[in-house]
């Protein structure tokens, strides 16, 4: 709720007046458990990171700009995922992750084993200038969308049936035989899709280097988009906000009512770390 929101609640329901003013100063308290939450410090290792970000309408000098809330997403060592934090910016790019990936080093984070982005132009080497061990995993969810995006209606169909082929192969090099059926079959009609593939291809096929079940936490980034939708869908009565200041604030208390119940491990721990174990067990140790 807005400020004005507020105010006029109040007077509904209680039948007296708070001015805006006085409210501002009540919620102002939010910002300050928002920096707190910003700054606290995180662990040493990360098994997996899953960055994203979603944007917002804001109003700045009389007019309504698009700005994006950057968010990262850890599974910590225990199986529990955290929203590491939350960062503020204009349109997403790789030179605005580079200041949120040092955030984290600064507090704390000294390993990031596999990390789960979307593939914005020059992410994976942004995430190596910062963590150089860390695996990068594009997003298959996103480059099937980007692949589609210039495919006509009657070919959707077929199209993404033999692209499943790709990422739905038992190991890489069955993906990359298919791989190599779909540029046959559909290369000359939209060679846009399969340079997509073919350009992202070290990226895109991190996953299978791992066993099942860690493949499928990390092939895509549903997991920190499932959170976006929970922002959206605790924000979605506000059409623009007046302030950065005030987006904060709804953002930060959208992501704790969203993660009430992430208090669990995820499904089936006790096989994945013993999984990271085996692959990575002096860094899972550090």
């Amino acid at each position: 709720m807005s400020v004005s929101d507020i105010e006029q609640e109040i007077k509904e329901i209680y039948q007296f007046e708070l001015s805006s003013s006085a409210i501002s100063r009540v919620t102002q308290r939010i910002m300050e458990d928002s920096i707190a939450w910003q700054n606290r410090p995180l662990d040493v290792v990360y098994l997996v990171v899953w960055m994203d970000g979603i944007v917002f309408k804001v109003r700045e000098n009389s007019k309504v700009v698009n700005k994006t809330i950057y968010l990262s997403i850890g599974l910590n060592r225990e199986g529990r995922k955290e929203v590491l934090g939350m960062w503020l910016g204009k349109s997403e790019s790789s030179s605005f992750w580079m200041g949120v990936l040092t955030d984290l080093k600064a507090r704390g984070v000294e390993d990031i084993l596999i990390t789960a982005t979307d593939n914005l132009n020059g992410f994976t080497q942004t995430i190596r200038a910062v963590f150089p061990e860390s695996q990068t995993q594009i997003c298959v969810v996103h480059q099937i969308r980007n692949a589609c995006r210039y495919v006509v209606w009657k070919d959707k169909k077929e199209f993404t049936r033999d692209m499943k082929q790709i990422y739905d192969a038992p190991t890489k090099q069955a993906a990359e035989a298919a791989l190599k059926d779909y540029g046959a079959k559909w290369g000359k009609k939209y060679p846009y899709a399969i340079r997509s593939w073919e350009d992202n291809w070290d990226e895109l096929t991190v996953f299978f280097d791992f066993p099942l079940e860690i493949r499928k936490i990390i092939y895509t980034t549903n997991l920190i988009e499932n959170l976006n939708g929970k922002i959206r869908k605790y924000t979605k009565n506000k059409l623009s906000f007046p302030t950065d200041d005030a987006l904060m604030k709804s953002v930060y208390l959208a992501i704790n009512e969203a993660t009430k119940k992430w208090s669990l491990p995820i499904q089936n721990w006790g096989i994945i770390l013993n999984q990271f174990l085996a692959i990575f067990e002096k860094r899972v140790r550090i």
